[in-house]
């Protein structure tokens, strides 16, 4: 008998509570529809700014210009003139450092067109001279060359102490971590090489 009047007394209390809550719901989720409709609107819309969309583009890999080092091998060699001394494998060993995208450094270690064991010790510059076709380049060499020795010495302009001053353009392409060159030595002939970069 004594409990009704205490149910009777929560009744009033619970249906001005879910009277109250009501509109408090329909409030807040009409500011969460608003809000989900501006943030969709702000991300189509093709006035936003450039920095707005900028975390969305995609990054190109390309590490071909971002690897540190270089390492090379010849595949094919062509001398420009005859000579029954020639020889056309050249075993080609080379090693490059990347200071910068530019910059670098090197080592080669080779055959020389007359068979002999020959080094190459340089610096180099890279030059990407087609904005729209980066994977190409230009390079230049310069450094000292030792190996041309009797009965060849005087092949290599100024080989007169054995170590010659060398100067070496290329070009060439990289796709993904592979690289060839076109490379020409003096006015003698020319190379071609393959390659991979290594982070």
């Amino acid at each position: 008998m004594s409990s009704r009047p205490a149910v009777s007394q929560s009744l009033p209390v619970q249906t001005q509570f879910q009277s109250c809550s009501a509109p408090l719901a329909s409030a807040v989720a009409g500011s969460l529809l608003a809000m989900l409709a501006t943030g969709g609107w702000a991300q189509s819309s093709p006035g936003a700014p450039p920095d707005a969309r900028a975390p969305q583009a995609e990054t190109v890999y390309e590490p071909w210009r971002t690897d540190r080092f270089y390492l090379e091998t010849s595949l094919y060699t062509h001398h420009f003139h005859y000579d029954a001394a020639h020889v056309d494998k050249q075993k080609l060993i080379l090693g490059e450092w990347n200071i910068t995208e530019q910059w670098l450094v090197g080592a080669s270690f080779f055959d020389n067109s007359f068979g002999q064991p020959t080094q190459y010790v340089y610096g180099g510059w890279r030059y990407r001279p087609f904005e729209q076709f980066q994977p190409f380049y230009v390079k230049l060499s310069a450094g000292l060359v030792h190996g041309y020795k009797d009965p060849y010495q005087n092949k290599i302009p100024f080989n007169h102490s054995g170590v010659a001053p060398g100067f070496v353009p290329s070009v060439g392409y990289c796709f993904n971590r592979f690289c060839s060159e076109l490379i020409l030595f003096g006015g003698a002939g020319m190379l071609i090489t393959l390659g991979v970069t290594i982070p």
